[in-house]
């Protein structure tokens, strides 16, 4: 059974090589493959407005943040980081924290939810969002400079979280 909660300082231990193991890949997030530990934790537990950890039977399988995309007058709009380590990727997991983060995104005030930079060769991910009901408003060609591929584009996806 899968539980998703809110994360400690002291899960970064477990958090950390999740986003190690993802930015290293230099296929689905801007970050440089090669980012040091404590520039991570800024990114991913200081900067956000919340941080969470996806367990299976205890174990930390996934994780993510969620930030205003923007400051002030549209800050009413969220923006969403997702992270599932190699081992537990094609079981769900990542569906249930997209679940999990629009219902705590609603409880922190969000009125939507947008995805700034989805490379379109995450083709599993286009497809789990476009399944929990975003959409693509927007295409930036050559935007991402995949590891393996060169310059590929990548996809803005939005959804409304009011009912």
């Amino acid at each position: 059974m899968l539980e998703v909660r809110g994360a400690t300082k002291a899960d970064w231990v477990t958090i950390w090589p999740i986003v190690h193991e993802v930015l290293s890949g230099g296929d689905t997030y801007p970050y440089p493959p090669d980012t040091p530990e404590p520039k991570a934790f800024d990114i991913w537990m200081t900067s956000p407005a919340a941080t969470y950890v996806a367990l299976d039977a205890g174990e930390v399988v996934g994780t993510y943040y969620l930030k205003p995309n923007q400051p002030g007058l549209a800050s009413h709009v969220c923006n969403a980081g997702y992270m599932v380590t190699s081992t537990a990727r094609g079981k769900g997991v990542g569906r249930a924290m997209c679940q999990h983060s629009m219902q705590e995104a609603r409880k922190l005030g969000f009125s939507a939810m947008q995805f700034n930079l989805v490379v379109s060769t995450n083709v599993h991910a286009i497809k789990l969002w476009e399944d929990m009901g975003f959409g693509i408003v927007g295409t930036l060609p050559k935007a991402f400079r995949h590891k393996d591929k060169g310059l590929v584009d990548a996809h803005v996806m939005y959804k409304s979280l009011v009912p």
